[in-house]
């Protein structure tokens, strides 16, 4: 017990979620001489598995997955493009964490990471709490979809659901579909319940835009950096395709010509038999979809008082420039599956040279 009076266990780093980020960050940490379950601990409030990943819907099949991105020290070979990713991710995550032996435990919930004694930080779980030295937050956006407010919303009396709920297409059969929001999941949405909905009609709040041409190694390190200057400025991260816009493949070009991707602005407010807007054009709908991002799941992180007035977290590389001590990997610029990989690398470098300057508490 320390003299909070909290019976915690020590270690020197936790690792909170195990996704592709929180994975990548284990794996250097065992590489680089931390053993599981001594010197580092990794929780995962998920049942199993797969991180966000095993809650996609069936119809993302593994094919129609953007760049996923090997974790270190092991390839995804052989995957049958036409299995659901959420097999395949998963089952190449658990042979990961096997192969490993990282020992991620779960399913365990992080209710709040406070400050403790001695320069430690207390991490509180429905599991009990942990005492660190140092921390790396892989948590995420999953667990936070972002759902806008919009006048007369309560009074739908259709279904309203969020792309962390979307079942796959075929519920959709027969109903004049809203579909919200201009990024890849609002698009793939679209494109699969075209096929069975009565409807569909898309809205957005910008224009969308069309990537022509090979996403380069240039383009793809300038968008990043735009992503990178956010957080530096402590403002919320946007996501890198907000930057990066949508790439102009087959598909959408298909979906473009048979109207599918015919955008409207977004409405003016909700009815409850659709949507309006202020010049009294109006849509019918059974179903609005709201294809509309999520956010960083970071209100654990609350008692450390991190966030700055912009609302995010300023971070430096992954470092959070408020505490040392915590990294975010996965948050903004590396919240891709090859920048949440080299994020975990670079974070548990920073942790090694500042658990070597740090005088270790008794």
């Amino acid at each position: 017990m320390n003299n909070t009076g909290v019976h915690a266990r020590e270690v020197d780093v936790v690792v909170i979620g195990a996704g592709q980020a929180g994975l990548a960050a284990a794996h250097h940490l065992r590489r680089t001489g931390f053993e599981p379950g001594r010197d580092f601990v990794v929780l995962d409030h998920a049942p199993r598995p797969g991180g966000a990943w095993q809650f996609r819907w069936p119809s993302l099949t593994f094919g129609k997955v953007h760049g996923m991105h090997a974790l270190p020290g092991m390839e995804l070979t052989d995957a049958d493009p036409a299995r659901p990713s959420s097999e395949v991710v998963s089952e190449y995550f658990d042979a990961y964490e096997r192969a490993f032996d990282l020992r991620v435990r779960r399913p365990v919930d992080v209710r709040a990471v406070r400050e403790g004694p001695g320069a430690r930080l207390l991490v509180e779980t429905d599991d009990g709490t942990w005492s660190t030295r140092a921390l790396i937050n892989a948590t995420g956006t999953w667990d936070r979809p972002f759902w806008p407010r919009y006048p007369g919303q309560e009074t739908f009396r259709g279904r309203q659901l969020h792309t962390a709920q979307y079942p796959g297409p075929e519920e959709f059969a027969g109903r004049r579909v809203v579909v919200v929001g201009g990024g890849a999941s609002g698009t793939q949405h679209l494109m699969e319940i075209a096929a069975h909905a009565a409807e569909t009609t898309w809205v957005t709040r910008r224009p969308p835009v069309f990537r022509e041409g090979p996403f380069t190694e240039e383009f793809g390190r300038a968008a990043v950096a735009l992503v990178e200057e956010r957080v530096r400025q402590g403002l919320p991260p946007r996501s890198v395709v907000s930057v990066t816009g949508l790439p102009l493949n087959d598909a959408i070009r298909q979906a473009l010509a048979d109207g599918i991707l015919d955008r409207r602005p977004i409405f003016d407010r909700i009815t409850p038999d659709g949507v309006e807007w202020a010049d009294g054009r109006r849509v019918d709908a059974d179903v609005i979809l709201w294809a509309t991002g999520f956010r960083a799941a970071i209100d654990h992180l609350a008692p450390l008082r991190l966030r700055e007035r912009g609302g995010g977290i300023r971070v430096e590389g992954t470092r959070a420039v408020a505490d040392p001590r915590i990294h975010l990997v996965g948050y903004g610029p590396s919240a891709s599956t090859i920048g949440a990989s080299r994020a975990g690398r670079a974070a548990v470098r920073d942790i090694r040279r500042l658990l070597a300057d740090a005088p270790v508490s008794v």
